[in-house]
């Protein structure tokens, strides 16, 4: 798992994923109670604050946003 430093990304690219991940049927993110727009500005803030790290899976090739508390459980 290779952590990505959100600002490496582009902005649409950095839209995309975070729209894409609040949005995630199936899963719980507790992203549910608002807007996309609103869980998308909660998931920006959280990834300035370091809160939050995008990984990303060489084998699955799949990104992720997780708790940077949980980044050492997922490796």
């Amino acid at each position: 798992m290779l952590i990505i430093p959100y600002e490496q990304l582009s902005p649409d690219a950095l839209q995309g994923l975070i729209e894409e991940f609040v949005t995630r049927p199936g899963t719980d993110t507790g992203y549910t109670k608002a807007t996309i727009d609103q869980n998308v500005e909660m998931v920006k803030k959280q990834l300035r604050r370091k809160e939050a790290v995008i990984t990303f899976d060489e084998k699955s090739q799949t990104a992720n946003i997780i708790n940077v508390n949980d980044t050492n459980k997922n490796q």
